[in-house]
């Protein structure tokens, strides 16, 4: 008797079954699905609140440096050139020539570049001799 009701009603108990399990796979899934969107929906919004605090901070800081570019375009004059040789190391080459030292012992002994030191008695032996002529054509008169 068993093999004649079960058997014939196996296939529909077994299509039964199936669906069972298969409704049960769906809802757990459907379950999953909600769950899934509401933590989207919750980092959704954490995003959110961090880029609008990004915006702010980018508009503050587009602000500060507006400030900054206009206070940057005031002009301020720049200071002016150092000379390369001091006055102390030109009075040591003016010495050291009237002592009757070559340019290339001043140079060597200053630690200074020979043109310059050449450049400088040439400039102090025309501004000497220009200094003088003066008082030789007021000696003439």
């Amino acid at each position: 008797m068993l093999g004649r009701y079960v058997i014939p009603l196996a296939p529909f108990l077994l299509i039964g079954i199936h669906g069972i399990v298969s409704l049960f796979f769906f809802l757990s899934l459907d379950h999953e699905v909600r769950l899934l969107r509401r933590g989207s929906k919750r980092r959704h919004a954490a995003q959110e609140g961090a880029t609008g605090e990004l915006k702010t901070q980018l508009a503050e800081l587009a602000a500060r440096l507006l400030d900054a570019e206009g206070r940057a375009g005031v002009l301020v004059p720049p200071a002016p050139p150092q000379s390369g040789l001091n006055l102390n190391k030109r009075t040591q080459v003016i010495r050291m020539s009237r002592r009757g030292e070559r340019a290339e012992t001043i140079a060597a002994s200053l630690r200074l570049p020979q043109r310059e030191v050449e450049l400088l008695l040439k400039i102090h032996g025309r501004v000497a001799y220009r200094s003088q002529e003066p008082l030789s054509k007021a000696a003439n008169s």
